[in-house]
């Protein structure tokens, strides 16, 4: 049996640590957004009257507005927050177990 890098990375405990971590965070990050596009489509879909009040008196703009915004942003936050990690902790990781394996 041959004995290549990419049996050595398949043998190596870091890359399973490193394969479970970032899908533990793919989880939870995709939850994360899951929840809150569809609270805020539930919002619309049953709490109409929540979501059509007024900022303030006089005002024109909906409550609706500024949270459906907030769900963008929050989207992009999250997102950011995942590249971050992917870019600093899973890479470092990654290029310990290619080390190991001698790439």
């Amino acid at each position: 049996m041959k004995n290549t890098a990419a049996d050595r990375v398949l043998a190596n405990p870091k890359f399973h640590h490193l394969v479970s971590t970032r899908n533990r965070y793919a989880f939870v990050m995709t939850l994360l957004v899951v929840i809150i596009y569809f609270g805020y489509i539930l919002l619309v879909a049953f709490d109409k009257p929540f979501l059509a009040q007024k900022l303030g008196a006089g005002w024109v703009t909906s409550l609706g507005i500024p949270l459906g915004l907030g769900v963008i942003v929050l989207t992009i936050l999250i997102t950011a927050f995942y590249v971050h990690i992917a870019n600093t902790q899973f890479d470092a990781m990654a290029a310990e177990v290619l080390e190991e394996a001698g790439e």
